[in-house]
C-alpha cells in the first residue's frame, strides 16, 4: 500500500496543464522555426527568380531574410529553455497547493518567483500575439497571388481572344518585398499564372501556412501556461495570508 500511495501522490503532483502546454509549445515552435526558416529561403528564391532582375534590388530583402533566420535560431533555443523552466515551476506550484510532499510549504521567495514567471509569460504572450499576426502577412500575400492566378486562368478560358488577363498583375513592391524602383517588380497575365503552377510557389505557400499554424499553437501554449500558473499562485497567496503556508 505504501508503494501504491507513493505512486498516487507522484501522479497527483504532475502539473498536467503545464505538461500539455510544454508539449504544445515545443510542437508549435518546431513548426514555426523549421517551416519559417525554409519558407524564408524559398521566398528569397521565388522573388529573386520571378520579380527582380537586378541583384541589387534584392539586397535589402536578402539581408532581412538572413537576419530573421538567425532570430529563428535564437527563438528556438529560448523557448526550449523557457518551456523547461515553466514546467519545473508548474511542478513546484502544483506540489505546494496539493501538499504532495508531506510538510512541503511554499516560501515567500517561491511565490515571488511564480509571480515573476506569470508576468514574463504575460509579456511573451502579448509579444507572440504580434508575431502571430505578422506571420499571417506572407500567407495573405500568397493567398492573393493564388486567387489572382485563378482569375487569370478563368479569363484565359472564357475570353481567349480579348486577352483581358494580361493587365492582371501581382506587384511584390506593394508588399514591401522589393523597393519601388525595382524592375520589373511585378508579374502579369499568363506569366503570373505560370509562376503559380511551379513547385516553388506551392512549397512556399504550404510552408508559410505551417509557420502560421505553429505561431498559433505556440500562442495557445502560452495562454495555457498562464491559466494554471495564475490559479496556483492565487491559491498560494490566499493561503499565505491565512497563515497556512
Amino acid at each position: 500500500m505504501c508503494c501504491y500511495d507513493c505512486c498516487i501522490r507522484c501522479i497527483g503532483a504532475v502539473p498536467y496543464p503545464s505538461l500539455v502546454a510544454t508539449l504544445l509549445c515545443y510542437a508549435g515552435m518546431a513548426l514555426f522555426c523549421g517551416c519559417g526558416h525554409e519558407a524564408l529561403a524559398q521566398t528569397e528564391e521565388l522573388v529573386e527568380t520571378y520579380f527582380a532582375r537586378d541583384p541589387k534590388d534584392f539586397e535589402v530583402m536578402a539581408s532581412f531574410i538572413k537576419y530573421f533566420q538567425f532570430v529563428i535560431y535564437g527563438l528556438a533555443s529560448f523557448f526550449f529553455l523557457y518551456g523547461i523552466l515553466l514546467l519545473a515551476e508548474g511542478f513546484y506550484t502544483t506540489s505546494a497547493v496539493k501538499q504532495t510532499f508531506g510538510e512541503f510549504r511554499s516560501t515567500q521567495c517561491g511565490r515571488c518567483l511564480s509571480l515573476t514567471f506569470i508576468i514574463v509569460t504575460y509579456i511573451l504572450a502579448f509579444i507572440w500575439l504580434a508575431v502571430f499576426a505578422f506571420s499571417a502577412i506572407p500567407v495573405f500575400f500568397l493567398f492573393n497571388m493564388e486567387h489572382t492566378c485563378h482569375n487569370i486562368n478563368i479569363l484565359a478560358e472564357t475570353t481567349p481572344s480579348i486577352n483581358q488577363h494580361s493587365w492582371i498583375c501581382m506587384d511584390a513592391r506593394q508588399y514591401g518585398l522589393l523597393p519601388w524602383d525595382a524592375m520589373p517588380g511585378k508579374s502579369c497575365g499568363m506569366t503570373l499564372a505560370a509562376i503559380c503552377k511551379t513547385s516553388e510557389f506551392h512549397t512556399t505557400y504550404d510552408l508559410y501556412i505551417a509557420t502560421f499554424a505553429g505561431a498559433g499553437v505556440t500562442l495557445l501554449a502560452l495562454i495555457l501556461y498562464l491559466v494554471p500558473t495564475t490559479y496556483n499562485y492565487a491559491v498560494l497567496r490566499f493561503l499565505g495570508r491565512k497563515g497556512i503556508r
